[in-house]
Protein backbone atom coordinates (compact mmCIF):
# COMPACT_ATOMS: atom_id res chain seq x y z
CA UNK A 1 0.00 0.00 0.00
CA UNK A 2 2.67 2.61 0.73
CA UNK A 3 4.49 2.15 -2.41
CA UNK A 4 1.29 2.08 -4.48
CA UNK A 5 0.58 5.65 -2.56
CA UNK A 6 3.64 6.94 -3.20
CA UNK A 7 3.54 5.91 -6.73
CA UNK A 8 0.27 7.88 -7.27
CA UNK A 9 2.17 10.67 -6.35
CA UNK A 10 4.55 10.45 -8.62
CA UNK A 11 2.28 9.75 -11.18
CA UNK A 12 0.00 12.64 -10.82
CA UNK A 13 2.83 15.25 -10.60
CA UNK A 14 4.11 13.63 -14.10
CA UNK A 15 0.75 13.38 -15.81
CA UNK A 16 -1.30 16.77 -15.01
CA UNK A 17 0.65 19.16 -16.67
CA UNK A 18 -0.03 17.47 -19.96
CA UNK A 19 -2.14 15.52 -21.75
CA UNK A 20 -2.11 11.64 -20.22
CA UNK A 21 -4.37 8.79 -19.85
CA UNK A 22 -7.71 8.98 -18.18
CA UNK A 23 -7.43 9.86 -14.35
CA UNK A 24 -9.77 7.07 -12.10
CA UNK A 25 -10.39 8.80 -8.50
CA UNK A 26 -11.93 6.81 -6.01
CA UNK A 27 -13.66 9.12 -3.61
CA UNK A 28 -15.21 8.39 -0.23
CA UNK A 29 -17.89 10.84 1.44
CA UNK A 30 -17.05 14.05 3.02
CA UNK A 31 -16.86 13.06 6.57
CA UNK A 32 -13.70 11.10 5.27
CA UNK A 33 -14.19 8.90 8.72
CA UNK A 34 -11.74 5.30 8.88
CA UNK A 35 -14.22 3.91 6.85
CA UNK A 36 -14.53 6.14 3.75
CA UNK A 37 -10.72 6.59 4.49
CA UNK A 38 -9.51 2.78 3.74
CA UNK A 39 -12.19 2.33 1.56
CA UNK A 40 -11.07 4.56 -1.02
CA UNK A 41 -7.13 3.01 -0.42
CA UNK A 42 -8.66 -0.04 -0.40
CA UNK A 43 -11.02 -0.32 -3.37
CA UNK A 44 -8.40 2.30 -5.56
CA UNK A 45 -5.79 -0.36 -4.93
CA UNK A 46 -7.55 -3.26 -6.19
CA UNK A 47 -8.52 -1.30 -9.15
CA UNK A 48 -5.20 -0.49 -9.98
CA UNK A 49 -3.83 -3.84 -9.21
CA UNK A 50 -6.74 -5.77 -11.70
CA UNK A 51 -6.88 -3.23 -14.38
CA UNK A 52 -3.69 -2.40 -15.96
CA UNK A 53 -1.10 -0.23 -15.44
CA UNK A 54 -2.19 1.73 -18.42
CA UNK A 55 -4.97 3.07 -16.49
CA UNK A 56 -4.02 5.82 -13.33
CA UNK A 57 -5.77 5.00 -10.52
CA UNK A 58 -5.91 7.70 -7.39
CA UNK A 59 -7.90 7.59 -3.57
CA UNK A 60 -8.57 10.66 -2.96
CA UNK A 61 -9.50 11.92 0.61
CA UNK A 62 -12.61 14.19 0.74
CA UNK A 63 -11.45 16.85 2.95
CA UNK A 64 -8.95 19.44 3.25
CA UNK A 65 -5.30 18.13 4.08
CA UNK A 66 -5.90 20.54 7.56
CA UNK A 67 -8.97 18.77 8.98
CA UNK A 68 -7.41 15.26 8.44
CA UNK A 69 -5.73 16.21 12.32
CA UNK A 70 -9.35 16.26 13.59
CA UNK A 71 -10.03 12.22 12.08
CA UNK A 72 -8.06 11.32 15.80
CA UNK A 73 -8.86 7.73 14.60
CA UNK A 74 -7.99 8.07 11.53
CA UNK A 75 -4.69 9.68 12.63
CA UNK A 76 -4.25 6.54 15.00
CA UNK A 77 -4.85 4.02 12.85
CA UNK A 78 -2.23 5.17 9.64
CA UNK A 79 0.07 5.19 12.52
CA UNK A 80 -0.44 1.71 13.46
CA UNK A 81 -0.53 0.41 9.98
CA UNK A 82 3.34 2.47 9.13
CA UNK A 83 1.36 4.64 6.63
CA UNK A 84 2.99 8.12 6.56
CA UNK A 85 -0.21 10.83 6.48
CA UNK A 86 1.60 12.70 3.82
CA UNK A 87 1.20 10.64 0.98
CA UNK A 88 -2.22 10.58 1.46
CA UNK A 89 -4.46 12.71 -1.43
CA UNK A 90 -6.51 15.37 -0.47
CA UNK A 91 -9.43 17.43 -1.89
CA UNK A 92 -7.66 20.77 -1.79
CA UNK A 93 -4.58 18.87 -3.77
CA UNK A 94 -6.35 17.54 -6.66
CA UNK A 95 -8.65 19.89 -9.41
CA UNK A 96 -11.20 17.26 -10.12
CA UNK A 97 -13.36 20.11 -12.14
CA UNK A 98 -10.45 20.59 -14.40
CA UNK A 99 -10.23 17.34 -15.08
CA UNK A 100 -13.73 16.85 -15.74
CA UNK A 101 -13.48 19.52 -18.27
CA UNK A 102 -10.11 17.99 -19.70
CA UNK A 103 -12.57 14.66 -20.29
CA UNK A 104 -10.02 12.90 -18.33
CA UNK A 105 -12.05 12.22 -15.17
CA UNK A 106 -13.58 8.62 -14.07
CA UNK A 107 -14.54 8.85 -10.48
CA UNK A 108 -15.85 5.66 -8.64
CA UNK A 109 -17.84 6.40 -5.29
CA UNK A 110 -17.32 4.68 -1.88
CA UNK A 111 -19.12 4.63 0.89
CA UNK A 112 -21.83 7.42 -0.10
CA UNK A 113 -23.79 6.60 -3.27
CA UNK A 114 -24.97 9.94 -4.47
CA UNK A 115 -22.76 13.24 -4.64
CA UNK A 116 -23.55 16.72 -2.80
CA UNK A 117 -25.27 19.36 -4.67
CA UNK A 118 -21.86 21.41 -3.89
CA UNK A 119 -20.33 18.23 -6.33
CA UNK A 120 -23.42 18.07 -9.10
CA UNK A 121 -21.45 18.54 -12.06
CA UNK A 122 -19.36 15.72 -11.62
CA UNK A 123 -22.16 13.46 -11.72
CA UNK A 124 -21.61 12.91 -15.18
CA UNK A 125 -18.09 10.98 -14.53
CA UNK A 126 -19.25 8.65 -12.14
CA UNK A 127 -18.55 5.39 -13.23
CA UNK A 128 -19.37 2.65 -10.10
CA UNK A 129 -20.87 3.16 -6.47
CA UNK A 130 -20.07 0.98 -3.50
CA UNK A 131 -21.59 1.92 -0.71
CA UNK A 132 -23.69 0.71 2.66
CA UNK A 133 -25.76 3.32 3.13
CA UNK A 134 -29.72 3.61 1.84
CA UNK A 135 -29.41 3.70 -1.92
CA UNK A 136 -30.37 6.92 -3.09
CA UNK A 137 -28.94 6.87 -6.46
CA UNK A 138 -30.90 5.47 -9.82
CA UNK A 139 -29.62 2.36 -11.29
CA UNK A 140 -27.72 2.78 -14.63
CA UNK A 141 -26.23 0.62 -17.20
CA UNK A 142 -22.73 2.35 -17.66
CA UNK A 143 -22.71 2.71 -13.68
CA UNK A 144 -22.41 -0.46 -11.46
CA UNK A 145 -24.12 0.09 -8.16
CA UNK A 146 -23.56 -2.32 -5.20
CA UNK A 147 -25.45 -0.97 -2.13
CA UNK A 148 -26.22 -3.06 1.29
CA UNK A 149 -26.84 -2.26 4.38
CA UNK A 150 -24.13 -3.70 6.02
CA UNK A 151 -21.91 -2.45 8.59
CA UNK A 152 -18.86 -1.23 6.91
CA UNK A 153 -18.39 -0.09 3.32
CA UNK A 154 -14.48 -1.86 4.27
CA UNK A 155 -16.76 -5.07 4.79
CA UNK A 156 -17.86 -5.09 0.32
CA UNK A 157 -14.38 -3.98 -0.85
CA UNK A 158 -13.21 -6.90 1.20
CA UNK A 159 -15.75 -9.19 -0.68
CA UNK A 160 -14.22 -7.53 -3.63
CA UNK A 161 -10.87 -8.54 -3.15
CA UNK A 162 -11.16 -11.55 -2.19
CA UNK A 163 -13.88 -12.63 -4.61
CA UNK A 164 -11.78 -11.32 -7.81
CA UNK A 165 -8.29 -10.74 -6.76
CA UNK A 166 -7.25 -12.25 -3.44
CA UNK A 167 -3.58 -12.48 -4.17
CA UNK A 168 -3.17 -8.70 -3.44
CA UNK A 169 -4.14 -8.79 0.35
CA UNK A 170 -0.91 -8.76 2.29
CA UNK A 171 -0.64 -7.96 6.41
CA UNK A 172 -1.20 -4.45 5.83
CA UNK A 173 -4.06 -3.95 3.64
CA UNK A 174 -5.67 -7.06 5.89
CA UNK A 175 -5.07 -5.29 9.09
CA UNK A 176 -6.62 -1.80 7.28
CA UNK A 177 -9.46 -3.57 6.51
CA UNK A 178 -10.18 -5.84 9.39
CA UNK A 179 -9.88 -2.91 11.69
CA UNK A 180 -12.21 -0.33 9.84
CA UNK A 181 -14.81 -3.27 10.13
CA UNK A 182 -13.94 -3.77 13.75
CA UNK A 183 -14.52 -0.13 15.02
CA UNK A 184 -17.62 0.44 12.40
CA UNK A 185 -19.37 -2.90 13.91
CA UNK A 186 -18.30 -1.77 17.56
CA UNK A 187 -16.29 -4.76 18.61
CA UNK A 188 -18.78 -6.89 16.13
CA UNK A 189 -20.97 -6.49 19.32
CA UNK A 190 -24.64 -7.16 18.39
CA UNK A 191 -25.97 -5.30 21.00
CA UNK A 192 -24.80 -2.36 19.23
CA UNK A 193 -27.18 -2.49 16.35
CA UNK A 194 -24.31 -2.40 13.45
CA UNK A 195 -23.18 -6.03 12.54
CA UNK A 196 -24.56 -8.18 9.84
CA UNK A 197 -23.35 -11.84 8.95
CA UNK A 198 -21.26 -10.39 6.12
CA UNK A 199 -19.45 -8.26 8.69
CA UNK A 200 -18.97 -11.57 10.48
CA UNK A 201 -18.35 -13.23 7.49
CA UNK A 202 -15.20 -11.20 6.06
CA UNK A 203 -14.03 -10.21 9.46
CA UNK A 204 -13.59 -13.86 10.21
CA UNK A 205 -12.13 -14.78 7.04
CA UNK A 206 -9.60 -12.00 7.81
CA UNK A 207 -8.48 -13.64 10.56
CA UNK A 208 -8.50 -16.88 8.96
CA UNK A 209 -5.95 -15.95 6.20
CA UNK A 210 -3.81 -13.40 8.52
CA UNK A 211 -3.59 -15.12 12.26
CA UNK A 212 -1.15 -12.87 13.41
CA UNK A 213 -3.73 -10.00 13.16
CA UNK A 214 -4.50 -8.53 16.36
CA UNK A 215 -7.26 -9.20 18.82
CA UNK A 216 -10.84 -8.00 17.92
CA UNK A 217 -11.29 -6.18 21.79
CA UNK A 218 -7.52 -4.94 22.53
CA UNK A 219 -7.53 -3.18 19.09
CA UNK A 220 -11.21 -1.97 18.98
CA UNK A 221 -10.86 -0.30 22.57
CA UNK A 222 -6.90 1.33 21.09
CA UNK A 223 -9.37 3.13 18.02
CA UNK A 224 -12.45 3.69 20.17
CA UNK A 225 -9.69 5.75 23.05
CA UNK A 226 -8.66 7.75 19.75
CA UNK A 227 -12.24 8.33 18.17
CA UNK A 228 -13.81 9.73 21.06
CA UNK A 229 -10.70 12.00 22.28
CA UNK A 230 -12.17 15.70 21.60
CA UNK A 231 -9.62 16.46 24.43
CA UNK A 232 -7.91 20.29 23.04
CA UNK A 233 -10.76 20.55 20.59
CA UNK A 234 -12.76 23.79 20.72
CA UNK A 235 -16.58 23.72 19.41
CA UNK A 236 -16.71 24.29 16.05
CA UNK A 237 -13.90 21.73 15.62
CA UNK A 238 -16.22 19.07 17.35
CA UNK A 239 -18.83 19.73 15.28
CA UNK A 240 -16.76 19.73 11.97
CA UNK A 241 -15.08 15.97 13.26
CA UNK A 242 -17.65 13.94 12.12
CA UNK A 243 -20.50 16.05 10.70
CA UNK A 244 -22.51 15.47 7.43
CA UNK A 245 -25.66 17.59 6.44
CA UNK A 246 -28.70 17.72 4.14
CA UNK A 247 -30.55 20.66 2.62
CA UNK A 248 -34.12 21.43 1.67
CA UNK A 249 -35.87 23.98 3.15
CA UNK A 250 -33.54 23.91 5.68
CA UNK A 251 -29.96 23.44 6.20
CA UNK A 252 -29.64 21.17 8.39
CA UNK A 253 -26.18 19.76 9.85
CA UNK A 254 -25.95 16.57 11.27
CA UNK A 255 -22.62 16.24 13.90
CA UNK A 256 -21.98 13.62 16.12
CA UNK A 257 -20.55 14.70 19.18
CA UNK A 258 -18.29 12.45 21.14
CA UNK A 259 -19.47 13.56 24.42
CA UNK A 260 -22.66 13.00 27.08
CA UNK A 261 -26.05 15.11 26.64
CA UNK A 262 -24.88 16.18 30.04
CA UNK A 263 -21.25 17.09 29.42
CA UNK A 264 -22.41 18.67 25.99
CA UNK A 265 -25.27 20.95 27.79
CA UNK A 266 -22.65 21.72 30.78
CA UNK A 267 -20.44 24.11 28.18
CA UNK A 268 -20.86 27.71 29.85
CA UNK A 269 -20.75 29.37 25.93
CA UNK A 270 -22.21 26.65 23.89
CA UNK A 271 -25.33 28.68 22.44
CA UNK A 272 -22.99 31.57 21.77
CA UNK A 273 -20.62 28.70 19.78
CA UNK A 274 -23.29 26.77 17.71
CA UNK A 275 -24.64 30.57 16.61
CA UNK A 276 -21.40 31.42 15.87
CA UNK A 277 -20.67 28.00 13.61
CA UNK A 278 -24.31 28.70 12.06
CA UNK A 279 -23.67 31.94 11.22
CA UNK A 280 -20.47 31.22 9.60
CA UNK A 281 -21.04 27.77 8.10
CA UNK A 282 -24.92 28.58 6.44
CA UNK A 283 -26.52 26.37 8.67
CA UNK A 284 -30.34 27.04 9.79
CA UNK A 285 -30.58 24.03 12.55
CA UNK A 286 -28.20 21.62 14.24
CA UNK A 287 -29.30 18.15 14.44
CA UNK A 288 -26.58 17.07 17.56
CA UNK A 289 -26.50 13.15 18.59
CA UNK A 290 -24.05 13.19 21.45
CA UNK A 291 -22.18 9.96 21.55
CA UNK A 292 -20.57 8.10 24.48
CA UNK A 293 -20.56 4.22 25.87
CA UNK A 294 -21.59 2.14 28.84
CA UNK A 295 -19.08 0.20 30.88
CA UNK A 296 -20.07 -2.71 28.71
CA UNK A 297 -19.80 -0.91 25.38
CA UNK A 298 -22.79 -0.42 25.02
CA UNK A 299 -23.94 3.06 22.73
CA UNK A 300 -25.89 5.77 24.36
CA UNK A 301 -27.09 8.18 21.91
CA UNK A 302 -29.03 11.19 22.27
CA UNK A 303 -30.16 14.64 20.37
CA UNK A 304 -29.90 18.41 20.88
CA UNK A 305 -31.75 20.67 18.68
CA UNK A 306 -30.46 24.12 17.90
CA UNK A 307 -32.18 26.62 15.94
CA UNK A 308 -32.95 30.23 16.58
CA UNK A 309 -36.25 29.72 14.42
CA UNK A 310 -38.58 28.17 17.98
CA UNK A 311 -40.65 27.23 14.58
CA UNK A 312 -37.72 24.90 13.48
CA UNK A 313 -37.16 23.46 16.78
CA UNK A 314 -40.47 22.43 17.54
CA UNK A 315 -41.08 20.87 14.58
CA UNK A 316 -38.56 18.84 13.65
CA UNK A 317 -38.36 18.00 17.56
CA UNK A 318 -41.95 16.74 16.43
CA UNK A 319 -41.24 14.73 13.57
CA UNK A 320 -38.39 12.71 15.23
CA UNK A 321 -40.36 12.10 18.74
CA UNK A 322 -43.75 10.68 16.16
CA UNK A 323 -41.06 8.86 13.94
CA UNK A 324 -41.21 4.84 13.61
CA UNK A 325 -38.96 3.79 10.54
CA UNK A 326 -36.96 3.59 12.97
CA UNK A 327 -38.89 4.93 16.23
CA UNK A 328 -36.31 7.27 18.05
CA UNK A 329 -37.72 6.46 21.50
CA UNK A 330 -37.21 10.06 22.78
CA UNK A 331 -38.19 11.50 25.99
CA UNK A 332 -37.31 15.74 26.93
CA UNK A 333 -34.20 16.12 28.56
CA UNK A 334 -33.35 19.00 31.19
CA UNK A 335 -31.94 21.53 29.07
CA UNK A 336 -31.36 24.94 30.53
CA UNK A 337 -30.60 26.47 26.99
CA UNK A 338 -33.44 28.12 25.61
CA UNK A 339 -32.65 27.76 22.22
CA UNK A 340 -31.97 24.31 22.63
CA UNK A 341 -34.32 21.18 22.47
CA UNK A 342 -32.82 17.99 24.51
CA UNK A 343 -33.69 14.33 24.53
CA UNK A 344 -32.84 11.01 25.69
CA UNK A 345 -32.59 8.68 22.79
CA UNK A 346 -34.57 5.41 23.82
CA UNK A 347 -33.61 3.74 20.91
CA UNK A 348 -29.81 3.48 21.52
CA UNK A 349 -29.82 1.08 18.36
CA UNK A 350 -30.47 4.27 16.07
CA UNK A 351 -27.57 6.13 14.52
CA UNK A 352 -26.99 8.70 12.46
CA UNK A 353 -27.18 6.40 9.47
CA UNK A 354 -30.61 5.78 10.57
CA UNK A 355 -31.38 9.31 11.20
CA UNK A 356 -29.88 10.92 8.31
CA UNK A 357 -33.34 9.81 6.39
CA UNK A 358 -35.86 10.99 8.86
CA UNK A 359 -34.42 14.28 8.42
CA UNK A 360 -34.70 14.09 4.58
CA UNK A 361 -37.76 12.92 5.16
CA UNK A 362 -38.86 15.74 6.95
CA UNK A 363 -37.30 18.02 4.63
CA UNK A 364 -39.49 16.86 1.87
CA UNK A 365 -42.53 17.26 3.44
CA UNK A 366 -41.90 20.71 4.31
CA UNK A 367 -40.52 21.89 0.92
CA UNK A 368 -44.42 20.59 0.10
CA UNK A 369 -46.24 22.17 2.33
CA UNK A 370 -44.11 25.30 3.04
CA UNK A 371 -44.59 24.20 6.41
CA UNK A 372 -41.18 26.58 7.55
CA UNK A 373 -42.24 29.88 6.24
CA UNK A 374 -41.62 31.42 9.39
CA UNK A 375 -38.40 30.33 10.25
CA UNK A 376 -36.61 33.05 10.09
CA UNK A 377 -37.77 34.19 13.52
CA UNK A 378 -35.16 35.09 16.28
CA UNK A 379 -31.98 36.13 14.01
CA UNK A 380 -30.04 37.57 16.78
CA UNK A 381 -26.72 35.88 16.46
CA UNK A 382 -25.00 35.95 20.03
CA UNK A 383 -21.26 37.24 20.12
CA UNK A 384 -18.47 34.75 18.93
CA UNK A 385 -17.46 33.30 22.34
CA UNK A 386 -14.29 34.31 23.31
CA UNK A 387 -12.71 31.07 24.48
CA UNK A 388 -12.94 29.79 20.15
CA UNK A 389 -9.78 28.12 20.41
CA UNK A 390 -8.28 25.80 23.20
CA UNK A 391 -4.67 26.18 24.22
CA UNK A 392 -2.75 23.05 23.40
CA UNK A 393 -5.02 21.72 20.75
CA UNK A 394 -2.77 20.61 17.61
CA UNK A 395 -5.04 23.50 15.21
CA UNK A 396 -4.50 25.95 17.64
CA UNK A 397 -3.16 27.99 14.95
CA UNK A 398 -6.97 28.18 13.87
CA UNK A 399 -8.76 26.38 11.21
CA UNK A 400 -8.95 27.99 7.51
CA UNK A 401 -12.38 29.38 6.68
CA UNK A 402 -15.15 27.00 5.60
CA UNK A 403 -17.82 28.17 3.57
CA UNK A 404 -21.46 27.45 3.43
CA UNK A 405 -21.58 26.22 0.38
CA UNK A 406 -18.26 23.65 1.44
CA UNK A 407 -20.45 22.26 4.31
CA UNK A 408 -23.79 22.39 2.78
CA UNK A 409 -22.69 19.35 0.90
CA UNK A 410 -21.64 17.30 3.46
CA UNK A 411 -23.53 14.04 3.87
CA UNK A 412 -23.67 10.69 5.14
CA UNK A 413 -22.09 7.92 7.97
CA UNK A 414 -21.21 6.51 10.18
Amino acid sequence: MEEFLRSCRRTLQENLDRAGPDVHVVLGNEACDVDSMVSAMAFAYFLFKTAGNDLLVLPLMNIRQSDLALRSDSVFLLRRAALPQHLLLFRDQLDLRALRRAGRLRLSLVDHNVLPSSDADLEGAVVEVLDHHQAERTRSPTCPVTVEMVGSCATLVTERIIKVAPQILDQQLAFLLYATVVLDCVNMAAAAGKVTPKDSCYVAELEARFPSLPPRGALFQELQKAKLDVSGLNMEQMLIKDMKAVSGSLNVAVPVIYLSLEELLQRAELEAELSAFCHKSGFDLLLMMTMSFTEREEPIRELAVFSHSSTCREQVSSYLQRAQSPALGLSPAPCLHPLISAFHQGNALASRKKLLPLVQDFLRECDGADCLGDAEEEPVVPPTPTNSLVDGCPLDGGLPRITAEELRGKFDDL
